[in-house]
């Protein structure tokens, strides 16, 4: 049988390095939001499913199309340890995309987490394989395996875009993508946000009622009052 019709794929896949990754991999997701700009994060909706939630690796770009897992499944020939797979279905919402079956050859794969704008099944046998699965919501429809699909080319997911060699990361607030083109600059960046994170946390912890930017400042300086 052959799918080489219905599938296509880059001959070379960009992946970040493991330094590279290893620099996001214990930061929340909202310290390395802040850290690329204040934004970078895929939509709302897409939330983790399963009771592991946090992760950092390299993207595996995955275009499933609407209602079809062919080209997820054909992803896991081109996988490398390390590799979070973002699917991106269009948003379609009325079939998942996955099941436990494919999660676990995914993870026997390497790949560390697996990210869709579309939805998933089979939660607990998700929860007992034990890679963070995140994704827009759940239904039991199946879909079929029929194509066209892509692997390793630029897609669209969450609303963000993604590109192989791109840095991808979530935790229970959601998932970020930090292009490959900003990595060397987010590093310092971020370190510089978990350092004022770090003086605000300890600020909360001994009973400040206000930031000392703004708790310094004279109260003319902050409003113009009305009577």
């Amino acid at each position: 049988m052959s799918f080489s019709n219905q599938l296509t794929a880059s001959r070379t896949i960009a992946r970040a390095s493991k330094q590279d990754i290893s620099a996001f991999a214990d930061a929340p997701v909202g310290n390395i939001v802040d850290a690329i700009g204040r934004s970078g994060a895929m939509d709302l909706a897409i939330k983790p499913i399963t009771e592991t939630k946090q992760f950092a690796g390299t993207a595996l770009t995955v275009n499933a199309g609407p209602r079809d897992n062919l080209a997820p499944w054909a992803a896991l020939r081109l996988a490398q340890p390390g590799d979070v797979m973002v699917i991106a279905t269009g948003a379609h919402k009325e079939a998942s995309v996955l099941g436990d079956l494919l999660i676990g050859m995914a993870k026997n794969a390497g790949i560390v987490a697996i990210v869709t704008d579309g939805v998933i099944r089979d939660i607990s046998g998700a929860n007992a394989v034990g890679i963070p699965v995140f994704a827009a919501g759940v239904s039991p429809n199946s879909p079929q395996k029929n194509g066209p699909g892509a692997v390793g080319l630029p897609i669209v997911a969450g609303g963000v875009a993604v590109k192989p060699g791109d840095i991808v990361c979530g935790d229970e607030d959601g998932v970020v993508v930090i292009p490959s083109t900003q990595i060397d600059a987010a590093k310092p960046a971020l370190a510089a946000v978990r350092k004022k994170e770090a003086s605000m946390e300890a600020a909360v912890a001994d009973g400040a009622t206000a930031p000392d930017w703004i708790a310094d400042l004279p109260l003319d300086q902050v409003f113009t009052f009305v009577d």
